[in-house]
């Protein structure tokens, strides 16, 4: 399985309960995107995507999700992510819905996206400032925005055909 062509799918959490976000975990995530490609594609669609489909990174802090699925079937999962209306944990239902912020064929392509992303959000903080204090703080984090360079790549990293 390690050889097919995958596709990662990054996405944001939306939600304007802020308890939603402490709340997310990865199998609630999973289970969300399951069940909105279930009701879109069917048992047909559910099956192409649940190949190789699982949630790789959740910050519950940021509410940022990357999501893995096989190249072949990233449409249909995209497809779906509009359908996702709540997450559901420690049964309690949070309102919510997934921004796809990018899809990229390796984790990386996503970081790099990720971080221009988290910048340009910054900046646009930076610009609404009311204080010296926050813009401090808000100048720091810009400075800290970089991918560090990893020695050793890992197995995940191998396909990347160009989509950026």
């Amino acid at each position: 399985e390690a050889a097919l062509p995958r596709r990662y799918v990054l996405c944001e959490v939306v939600s304007e309960d802020p308890r939603c976000r402490q709340c997310i975990e990865d199998r609630a995530v999973g289970l969300a995107v399951r069940d909105a490609i279930g009701r879109v594609h069917g048992d047909y669609g559910l099956a192409c995507c649940s190949i190789s489909f699982t949630v790789k990174y959740l910050n519950a802090y940021t509410g940022t999700v990357l999501l893995r699925c096989r190249k072949d079937s990233y449409r249909l999962l995209c497809s779906a992510l509009p359908f996702v209306r709540q997450l559901e944990s420690r049964n309690q239902r949070y309102p919510c819905f997934l921004s796809t912020l990018h899809v990229g064929g390796t984790i990386r392509t996503c970081q790099k996206f990720l971080i221009q992303y988290n910048r340009r959000q910054l900046l646009t903080l930076l610009q609404n400032c009311t204080n010296k204090e926050e813009r401090r703080c808000i100048q720091k984090s810009l400075l800290s925005c970089s991918l560090t360079e990893e020695q050793a790549q890992s197995g995940d990293e191998e396909d990347d055909d160009g989509i950026e």
